[in-house]
Order: C-alpha cells, then sequence, then structure tokens
C-alpha cells in the first residue's frame, strides 16, 4: 500500500478541525473552576460591582456559580476586585473561595490570582462572571475535553462580532489563536467566531502559560487568550467548542446589553410556562425571577412579576400587574389586579385584590375574600372570611366566615410590642372599627359601625362604642368674608 492511501485511510472520516490522533482516555481528574469577577464595569455608570447586577432576579455571576456547581467541582475561586467587600458578602458561601486582583492587569493576571488559591493538580476551568446564560451542557464539554490533555475553549459564531475577541483558525481549520479587537487588522475583525471567555485545561499547563504571559498588546494587559499560542508551542491539541446558541455567551457590560439578556430569559421562562400547560396572556409580558411551580389551567394576565418561590395550584388565575413574591396560591384562587402579595398562603378557591397587599404572614383559608385596599400582615383568616374593602389585619387570628368591614383596622402595635387580636367564628365586624390589641371578639359577635373596642367582647353579643350623637338645632357654619373686588 502507498504512502498516500495509508495516510488516506489513516484519516478518513476525521473533520479537517479534529486532531489527527486519537486522544488518550479521559481521566477522572478533580475540577477547579476559577470565575473571573474583578472588572468595575465602567460601562454600566453604576456604584454596584458589574457581576452584582441581577439577571432574572439574581447577580449576574451567581448564574455562572450555578452554572459550575452542576459539574461538582472540588474548589471555585471567585476573583474579585472592584466592589470585592460587596461582591463577597452577597456570594458568601462555604464552597466559594474569594482572591483580590489589585490591580486589574488582565484576564491572563485574574486567572493567576486564581490559580495561586487552587489545588495545583486536576483540570481548571476558567470562566467571566458576565456572561451569565452560560449552559452547564457547554461547560462540562470543555472539562472533559481538557481532562484528555487539550486546552479547550468556548466559542460562538455571532451576527455582530465588533468588540469581540476572534478566533483565528489555520489552513487545516485548527484553532491557532485568539485575537482581541482592539489589536486585530481588518481581515480578522472580519471573523465571526469569538472568544467567549470559558475554556479549561490541565491545571498545571494553565499555570505554566500565566506565568509566561507578557502585556504585549494594545491595552499593556496580560490576556489569558495567549494561552493558545503558548499551548500549540507546547505541542498540546487546541480545541473550540462552539456554543449552540450565540444568546447562549453574551457578555454584559453596560445597560442595555443586561436588558438584553434579561429579556432572552425571561422569554426563555416564557416559553417553557407555555410548554408545562400555563396560559400566558403575553409571552413579553411577565418576568420571572426566581422559582414558578404551576398547577394545570392556570393563567397569567400581562406584567405580572414573580420573585422568590411562587406556586399556583390547578386552576388559580393571576390578573394583570400583580407582584407575587414568595406565595402559595391554592386551587382555583383568583389573584385580581394590581396585588403585591409576599410571603402568603392562600388556599382554595378564595379571590384576593384588585389593589390588595397581603405581607409576610398572612394565611388564607378555603374560600376567604380580600377586596381593595385591603392589607393583612401575620395574619390568619379561617374559611370563609370577608375583608372586602379599606382594611388593615395585622398579628390577628380571623376564624370562619368572619365579615370584616371596610374602614376597619387592628391596633397591634404600642410603639415597642406587637399585640394579637382574635376574633372567632362567625363575628361581624361593622366598618370603621378599632380593634386595639390585645382584645378578644367571641364567636358570633357583632361590633357596631364606627367603635374603638379595647376590652374583649363575649360571643353572641354587640358591642357599641362610640360617642353620643349630639344634634344642635340652628347651628351655622362659619363664613368666610366676600372677596373685595
Amino acid at each position: 500500500m502507498d504512502d498516500a492511501r495509508r495516510r488516506a485511510r489513516r484519516t478518513r472520516g476525521v473533520s479537517s478541525t479534529a486532531p489527527q490522533s486519537f486522544p488518550p482516555r479521559a481521566l477522572p481528574s478533580p475540577l477547579n473552576v476559577a470565575i473571573l469577577a474583578a472588572g468595575q464595569g465602567k460601562r454600566m455608570r453604576s456604584s454596584r460591582p458589574k457581576v452584582l447586577h441581577p439577571i432574572a432576579g439574581r447577580p449576574m455571576v451567581a448564574h455562572v456559580i450555578d452554572a459550575a456547581r452542576t459539574l461538582a467541582p472540588r474548589a471555585i475561586a471567585v476573583v474579585v476586585g472592584h466592589g470585592g467587600d460587596a461582591v463577597e458578602r452577597t456570594l458568601a458561601a462555604p464552597d466559594l473561595t474569594f482572591v483580590r486582583q489589585d490591580p486589574p492587569r488582565g484576564t491572563g493576571d485574574a486567572a493567576r490570582v486564581a490559580l495561586a488559591a487552587l489545588p495545583p493538580d486536576g483540570v481548571t476551568l476558567v470562566g467571566l462572571g458576565d456572561v451569565p446564560l452560560v449552559p452547564a451542557a457547554a461547560l462540562a464539554s470543555l472539562v472533559t475535553a481538557a481532562r484528555h490533555g487539550r486546552l479547550a475553549l468556548l466559542t460562538a459564531r455571532v451576527s455582530d462580532p465588533a468588540g469581540l475577541g476572534r478566533v483565528v483558525r489555520n489552513e487545516a481549520g485548527q484553532v491557532a489563536a485568539i485575537v482581541e479587537d482592539r489589536d486585530a487588522d481588518d481581515a480578522v475583525r472580519r471573523l465571526d467566531e469569538i472568544n467567549t471567555g470559558f475554556m479549561a485545561a490541565p491545571t498545571a499547563l494553565l499555570a505554566r502559560w500565566v506565568a509566561a504571559l507578557k502585556p504585549d498588546n494594545a491595552q499593556n494587559e496580560f490576556y489569558l487568550t495567549d494561552a493558545v499560542a503558548l499551548a500549540r508551542a507546547d505541542g498540546v491539541d487546541v480545541v473550540a467548542e462552539l456554543a449552540a446558541d450565540e444568546s447562549d455567551v453574551r457578555g454584559v457590560n453596560d445597560r442595555a446589553q443586561l436588558a438584553a439578556v434579561e429579556r432572552i430569559v425571561q422569554r426563555r421562562r416564557a416559553d417553557a410556562l407555555l410548554q408545562a400547560g400555563v396560559a400566558l396572556a403575553d409571552p413579553a409580558r411577565i418576568d420571572v425571577r426566581g422559582s414558578l411551580d404551576c398547577g394545570a389551567d392556570v393563567f397569567i394576565d400581562i406584567g405580572c412579576v414573580f420573585e422568590g418561590l411562587v406556586r399556583l395550584a390547578d386552576g388559580a388565575r393571576v390578573g394583570p400587574y400583580c407582584v407575587l413574591r414568595d406565595v402559595t396560591v391554592g386551587r382555583g384562587t383568583t389573584i385580581e389586579p394590581f396585588s403585591h402579595l409576599e410571603g402568603a398562603e392562600i388556599g382554595d378557591q378564595a379571590r384576593v385584590g384588585p389593589f390588595a397587599r397581603l405581607r409576610p404572614g398572612a394565611s388564607l383559608g378555603d374560600e376567604v375574600h380580600i377586596g381593595n385596599f385591603v392589607e393583612i400582615k401575620a395574619s390568619t383568616l379561617k374559611r370563609g372570611a370577608k375583608a372586602n374593602h379599606l382594611a388593615y389585619i395585622g398579628d390577628s387570628e380571623v376564624g370562619e366566615r368572619v365579615n370584616y368591614g371596610a374602614g376597619s383596622i387592628t391596633a397591634n402595635y404600642d410603639g415597642v410590642n406587637k399585640h394579637r387580636t382574635v376574633i372567632a367564628d362567625d363575628a361581624h365586624v361593622g366598618s370603621n372599627c378599632v380593634l386595639v390589641a390585645p382584645v378578644r371578639i367571641g364567636a358570633g359577635a357583632t361590633i357596631g359601625g364606627g367603635s374603638t373596642i379595647v376590652d374583649d367582647v363575649p360571643a353572641g353579643t354587640l358591642a357599641v362604642a362610640r360617642a353620643r350623637q349630639v344634634l344642635i338645632p340652628g347651628w351655622q357654619r362659619p363664613r368666610k368674608p366676600p372677596k373685595q373686588p
């Protein structure tokens, strides 16, 4: 067999971008993670460190950390710089180590600082804290390639690569270098494959390359991307994992990019809800900034915001422009428009709103009705209780079928301590009453409208506590003098 035929046989079925020799079997090397989060983010024009700006209700860097955690790393080092104290306070967790980069001298220097705090063996994954949508599966691919002894990069083909580092390939289609936009010529700037800032390599090799970096560039910084050329000089395979969707690797450098990434996240969450059978009035007008768990036949109208952990049971309906934070809503319950609910539990077949406010500790039983401009705080309302308008119930226990009138309040705070009010089953509280806690209203009792109640009311009695009406015949209101012409 001649040499040409031997070469063809050896390379048959192998892509031009793949190495021409089979890699060694991947070793179960322990994983280290370095997340670079030291950037000031001047273009955000904010006193808040860039990586703490929220995406879907959480700091953008937290999304990257979560993706890394799915890979079960042995250690995670977060490199901080500007606003480092705030970043550490916000992200503090037992599995995170924080290291400082001061002064900031580029991604290569940040990687050096991180590597000094990580174990020297295994494989190290390096990523950016301002690329919040990076998929865990893409990071896992990088780690697998690094465990074969390679330098692995996450790249993407994008419609607008302006300002981003370009991936330069050789004639064989292999990654030859990454050139930053400021250092690129026109030919390189025309390339549409970009570096995302995520790479993985054997830790010992990565440390060697980082130590050899030089600030020979337009910004006089240490570029981590120069490790590509150093790896090739060492004969190490450099492979690129191409992101499936350029939206997954969008970086955030200014408010416009932050808003664009937020809308990507929200549209994906809306699509997931639709696929799960949730009816959305408009998928473009919903914000899920936490976890939203929905049963069957749930309907959500426009402009609603869900934060923390929210559960909507079968048949629940949420009207326009409601905010729900850490709330459980029962079967068949309706939340009317413009209601604000936080830390509340609502039973089945209840109705809340419009313009209602449930504060932490509000617990509504089945078939409870809470109407417009009613506020409930740290109180339990049992089955069938109603407070339909302009009322406040705080630190109270309200029994079944209680009717709580318009304009009535529980006066539960004496300036130092909170006191409890108990309203037993079937009691009726008239309009414009004040129940001064601690006080107990017995079962079936009635409070006459306009009363101020300071003592317990026995079951089945009527309590009226208001000043006697006085009539003064012929009384004249004061009159203003006529205006002078």
